[in-house]
């Protein structure tokens, strides 16, 4: 088994297309590679997991425990032959100043040698006091070799190996050269999601023979074969006990398409688990809404789709008559979009479903981004507590939206600690049993939403199949 990690000096050194193309490589020479995220990322884990044919996941210091983290590294990748962790952000950033959150600490975390991409632009002999500043940086870190990327040219790549080769006992594990075939279309919030991609598929596979060209694949096994060192011990971590009736399952409607595809592949499990029938239909394409107890709308783009949800008027307007008729409804940042009146971007406005009473405006740079803490309130529908409470719950934004013309006396079932939300102050818009937040949740030990929803899909389930039962005895 082979373990390593894939940092940077800095982010947009292309450490996302080099972790792809690797986990596409090794995957199509018959091995079974298990891909990792470091930090809150859906569309990262959508390529990466795609590249390596198994679900891609998350570990997040923020989010998760130490202990949480380790139990999840050694349960998901268990059974592969390879294990691909791409971190975020530079190799030693992150919001805490001693570094307990950043890349480098999981990799101190968990054991794993590190392989530094560096961008090349610019740069010859200074490529090496770079690596020799990493390496020193931290002593406790492996760096186990470099890939050189952004390479000019052969001119280019024989300086910096020398370099490399004369002032540092670091391998160079291979010299990605500049390529348009390796680029992948960037939006507003990051690289174009898989599920808008129709080509991603053939992307791919032009990224790992690029890659299988220029990085020597049989050097960078062996050499992180041996380095893999035990991470620290993991306490129990708790697990969803499988709802074992089946007359108790629900069944749950999840929106997955070119507009919502934000899901970590963690909590639909988890979802399962909890005693959810996943039922995944298609906003866009569908004429019907499938027959199902409640609904899920995930983040994602639907300002990219917005003439096209807007077309799809018999789904808005079965979405709507569900809602109003107090089916339970999670909606989270794009899905949230999605139920409110209309949506403006760049000129156009389109009409979405309706039952949120506000009207959604994209702006060009960012109006929440980051990790965020919430603290309930009493008009919560599935709280953790059941009452409100000072816990505080981890979640993360990212949403260049903003709502206009709120409906006055709206119901929200956050206050914001950390973050923005709707409005700087609440988050988590409720409206008869519909809860829609800007906040993203991860289903952790600190937050098992997953349980806590499905819990309330069956309540509502249970209480109107008795109401029936009552008019029908009438």
């Amino acid at each position: 088994m082979t373990h390593f990690l894939v940092s940077a000096a800095h982010k947009s050194s292309g450490k996302t297309t080099i972790s792809l193309g690797l986990c596409a490589a090794f995957a199509a020479r018959g091995r079974v590679v298990q891909p990792f995220k470091k930090g809150p990322d859906y569309i990262d884990p959508m390529w990466l997991g795609r590249a390596a044919g198994r679900p891609c996941h998350n570990l997040d210091f923020y989010t998760q425990s130490r202990d949480e983290i380790t139990d999840v590294y050694r349960r998901i990748s268990a059974d592969a032959d390879v294990t691909v962790v791409e971190g975020n952000k530079g190799l030693h950033d992150g919001m805490d100043p001693a570094g307990s959150d950043s890349t480098g600490a999981l990799a101190n975390h968990l054991g794993l040698p590190v392989v530094l991409v560096i961008d090349t632009q610019g740069i010859t002999r200074g490529v090496a006091p770079l690596i020799l500043g990493y390496q020193a940086f931290d002593p406790d870190l492996k760096i186990a070799g470099v890939i050189l990327n952004k390479v000019a040219g052969d001119r280019h790549e024989g300086k910096l190996h020398a370099a490399v080769g004369h002032y540092t006992d670091i391998p160079v594990l291979g010299a990605v050269h500049r390529s348009r075939d390796l680029e992948i279309e960037e939006r507003h919030i990051g690289l174009t999601p898989t599920n808008e991609d129709v080509e991603a598929n053939r992307r791919i596979k032009c990224i790992a023979d690029h890659i299988s060209e220029h990085v020597d694949l049989g050097l960078l096994l062996a050499i992180t074969r041996d380095l893999k060192s035990d991470p620290a011990p993991a306490a129990t971590v708790r697990t969803t006990a499988p709802v074992s009736i089946q007359s108790k399952r629900v069944r749950l409607g999840v929106a997955r398409d070119a507009a919502f595809g934000f899901y970590y592949e963690a909590d639909l499990q988890a979802l399962t688990e909890a005693g959810a029938d996943l039922i995944f239909f298609d906003t866009l394409k569908d004429n019907d809404l499938p027959d199902v107890d409640g609904l899920i709308f995930s983040g994602g783009f639907p300002e990219t789709q917005m003439e096209k949800l807007e077309a799809n008027s018999t789904m808005r307007a079965q979405i709507a008559a569900a809602i109003e008729n107090g089916m339970p409804a999670y909606a989270e940042c794009g899905g949230l979009m999605y139920l409110a009146r209309q949506i403006t971007w760049r000129g156009k406005t389109s009409d979405m479903v309706g039952v949120i009473g506000a009207d959604v405006v994209m702006e060009e740079r960012p109006v929440g981004r980051g990790y965020v803490r919430l603290s309930e309130t009493d008009g919560g529908l599935w709280p953790i507590t059941g009452s409100a409470s000072d816990a505080e719950i981890p979640a993360h934004e990212f949403h260049y939206s903003r709502l206009e013309n709120l409906d006055p006396g709206t119901r929200f079932a956050y206050e914001v600690k950390r973050g923005t939300g709707v409005d700087g102050v609440n988050d988590g818009i409720v409206y008869r049993n519909l809860l829609a937040s800007y906040a993203h949740f991860r289903d952790v030990e600190d937050n098992q939403w997953t349980s806590r929803f499905v819990d309330f899909v069956r309540q509502v389930k249970q209480s109107t199949t008795i109401s029936s039962e009552k008019r029908a005895n009438a």
